[in-house]
């Protein structure tokens, strides 16, 4: 170990971590500079280095979560950077970082909600809140790489550091840009998300099962 760091760095040796710095350096570069988010017909991914995302590992498996409608009391969006084990076999060329837009809501509910995992020619569905009570959750929050829907908000604030953040008691790190609002509205909601957590989760007539096609 010792000779090879003594050694004369060879091309190869000079160029490896040149690349690595690169890399970085892009990743960086993408987190920081972040669009504002559109508002009202389509709710776009949001992608910026945060604190709080999964307070776990992920699998790097992504799951299709859907629902007719989310109401939401206590929102915030920023991005963050989720962590798959060393050497995870689903982390392909991404180096087991995935850049997700980290969605908080203080008190949830949502109707008909759909989630489907892909475990390579079956999937694995779980549905609920679709006989007349919805689904709710407390302190809910979704790591997606893709979210839509149609979205109405009251009280909105675009582009806050997301450290200050109050209304759905998550924070990001300084100076990173994000959204929050007293609440929010999702028609049509529909994620692709790698992790969920919440502080207690209500499924009224749930159902799990094993089909052939997703949400």
């Amino acid at each position: 170990m010792a000779t090879s760091e003594d050694a004369a760095p060879t091309p190869e040796s000079t160029d490896a971590p040149v690349e690595r710095r690169g890399r970085v350096r892009l990743r960086r570069t993408a987190l920081m500079a972040v669009p504002a988010v559109a508002v009202g017909a389509v709710l776009m991914t949001l992608t910026a280095q945060g604190v709080l995302a999964a307070q776990f590992a992920i699998s790097g498996m992504p799951f299709t979560v859907t629902a007719d409608n989310l109401e939401g009391v206590g929102f915030e969006q920023f991005g963050s950077l989720d962590h798959m084990i060393e050497d995870s076999p689903n982390q392909g060329d991404t180096g087991g970082q995935v850049l997700v837009a980290v969605s908080a809501i203080k008190q949830a509910s949502l109707t008909k909600l759909c989630q489907s995992v892909d475990l390579g020619g079956i999937n694995l569905l779980i549905k609920a809140g679709d006989a007349g009570t919805p689904v709710t959750a407390t302190d809910l929050t979704t790591d997606s790489d893709l979210l839509s829907g149609d979205a109405s908000f009251t009280n909105l604030e675009i582009g806050g550091d997301a450290s200050t953040f109050t209304k759905a008691g998550v924070k990001g790190l300084p100076g990173v840009f994000g959204q929050q609002a007293d609440t929010v509205n999702i028609r049509n909601l529909r994620q692709h998300n790698y992790a969920t957590t919440a502080g207690a989760f209500k499924l009224p007539n749930l159902r799990l099962s094993f089909s052939s096609e997703g949400c």
